[in-house]
């Protein structure tokens, strides 16, 4: 429970910190602010096919408990972020050892297909995030992640267009995780991230009405998916949620996670990432 380095996908993460998708675009937003190359990873907004403007305001509603956002998942589009946002990314870490992993999100299979064919070819990305939250447009709004056949239908298909390693993101609310991260490693995922949001609402509080929740609620809830998907599973765990301090990495650490991602956190301290991974590394 360190800050050493961490063989996954593969490679070698220099230390097992990364931002969490969403919590500074494709890191133009907190460059200069802290050191993106003291990292172990960034995990990129998410891309989708096209340009989305994501929802009305207001976006984000803090609690005490936390914080409900509803972004929609906006994003220049993978054509953009292909031509602008990675090489930029790519080229202020050259000669660091920080990992680029890229979150895809899609109404459709086949907009994932998309972003994935288009991205994989870059060679900075070390791996694909897969968002399995989203609302499935073909199957009446139901989401990919919801029950096994349509996880499987998305993982396959993400596996057969690339080359990558991937990661797949699963919401908390499934009833059944360890059960849900066996479809996934059975249809060809490498890893999962666990957790993505809970489903939340605060009256008038967000434009979209409700959201998801993120902060400090949400670690304990994330220590035990990761926990009971490293124990009945046994394949690599991305630990997401709640993590504000060096404290609460060790716990997602202790429950079996290999990486340990920072969200919320950063939103309101840009440089908690990189001061938990210093802490880690001093033991």
């Amino acid at each position: 429970m360190s800050g050493t380095p961490v063989v996954l996908f593969g490679v070698t993460f220099q230390n097992p910190i990364l931002l969490a998708a969403g919590t500074a675009g494709f890191g133009r937003e907190v460059d200069g602010v802290i050191d993106l190359g003291a990292l172990g990873g960034i995990v990129t907004k998410a891309v989708t096919p096209e340009p989305r403007q994501g929802h009305a305001a207001l976006r984000v509603a803090e609690f005490r408990g936390g914080m409900l956002n509803a972004v929609g998942l906006a994003n220049p589009g993978v054509e953009r972020v292909a031509a602008h946002e990675l090489p930029w990314l790519a080229e202020r870490l050259r000669g660091r050892s920080t990992r680029i992993i890229v979150n895809v999100a899609g109404a459709t299979v086949p907009d994932y297909v998309r972003v994935i064919e288009r991205l994989t070819p870059m060679d900075a990305i070390t791996a694909f995030e897969i968002n399995a939250s989203c609302p499935n447009t073909s199957a009446g709004g139901l989401e990919f992640g919801s029950e096994p056949a349509g996880l499987r239908e998305l993982v396959r298909a993400c596996r057969a267009a690339s080359t990558r390693p991937l990661s797949v993101k699963l919401s908390p609310v499934l009833p059944d995780l360890a059960g849900m991260a066996t479809v996934a490693r059975d249809a060809g995922a490498d890893a999962v991230s666990l957790v993505n949001t809970l489903p939340g609402f605060l009256d008038r509080r967000l434009g979209n009405g409700s959201g998801g929740l993120s902060g400090p609620a949400l670690l304990p809830i994330g220590v035990l998916a990761t926990k009971r998907v490293h124990e009945n599973v046994g394949m690599p765990v991305i630990g997401v949620g709640g993590v504000r301090t060096t404290a609460d990495a060790r716990e997602y650490l202790a429950a079996g996670a290999s990486l340990v991602a920072i969200g919320t956190a950063a939103l309101a301290d840009p440089r908690v990432p990189e001061r938990i991974a210093h802490e880690l590394a001093r033991g």
